[in-house]
């Protein structure tokens, strides 16, 4: 580690009459930094104490309602949906990236006319088009459209549909990043394109892949919230029909927060042992 260093001149112990003069380097001091990271801390130590001794988020009752079975029942559902819509949207988002990379034009511009679209419609909209899909489509199949559609069908398929269309520029972006010459070299050895994808293309695609997959993952946590407007009972709608019936309001809201934050932090640490994994042999790798 390198220091902005001030020299200076040691003097010569008494009774010897050394003439080289010997330098002692000596860390410069920092005084406005450590002044101003002594004010963050500070105000942050006064922001944590006003929230934790204000008597209006009612810790007392933040706590009762922590691990009861309803708020717990709709956490469940929310890591469900979470998995389920990260899983077939990264499915669909790699059969769309290699559309995206394929030579033949009407693959790349459908798969393109997808993320445009996909991309372009708020995640509210997209849910509540197919909440309403009976009004255009009664039946399926001679099976109507709302027994057929239940809410949580609904926000699995609005989701994944959602999430598709940005796993595809993610995956994209990966398999741009593999060196053209790993390819030529599979090339040579006469592997097919599937082979060459599996074994070659997506384990390197991986390094580039993972890190905005990991915060795509904590978005779509964060991002099930939405689907309690179709009275999905994820774990927002849990706790809003708690508050509709108790009327406590912010420490039912303090509930869910803290249940998200719990997650998200886990999923974090999770984030950070897959990409290390994967950027073992880089200089980036920790």
């Amino acid at each position: 580690m390198s220091f902005d260093t001030l020299a200076e001149p040691a003097l010569a112990p008494p009774g010897r009459t050394d003439p080289t003069t010997t330098l002692r380097i000596v860390p410069r001091r920092r005084t406005g930094q450590r002044a101003a990271a002594a004010v963050v801390l500070t105000l942050l130590a006064l922001a944590v104490l006003s929230v934790v001794r204000n008597d209006a988020f009612q810790w007392d009752v933040v706590a009762d309602y922590f691990l009861t079975t309803a708020v717990l029942r709709g956490l469940g559902l929310t890591l469900w949906l979470t998995a389920v819509v990260m899983v077939l949207g990264f499915a669909l988002g790699t059969l769309l990236a290699t559309m995206r990379l394929s030579a033949n034009p009407v693959l790349r511009g459908v798969s393109w006319g997808y993320v445009w679209l996909f991309r372009s419609m708020p995640i509210l909209v997209q849910l509540l088009f197919w909440f309403n899909i009976g009004a255009l489509y009664p039946t399926v199949l001679g099976i109507k459209t709302v027994n057929l559609l239940g809410p949580v069908t609904i926000a699995v398929i609005g989701l994944t549909l959602h999430e598709a269309a940005y796993a595809t520029e993610v995956v994209r972006g990966g398999i741009l990043s593999v060196e053209k010459g790993q390819l030529e070299a599979a090339q040579s050895l006469g592997l097919g394109a599937g082979r060459r994808l599996r074994r070659i293309v997506l384990p390197q695609a991986m390094r580039a892949i993972v890190p905005p997959a990991g915060n795509m993952l904590i978005g779509t946590l964060k991002g099930t919230s939405i689907v309690s407007v179709i009275a999905v009972q994820d774990l927002l709608y849990s706790v809003q029909l708690v508050y509709h019936r108790t009327y406590q309001v912010i420490p039912l809201l303090m509930v869910a927060t803290l249940w998200y934050i719990a997650v998200t932090s886990v999923l974090s640490v999770g984030q950070h042992f897959v990409e290390r994994h994967y950027a073992r042999g880089t200089a980036g790798a920790r």
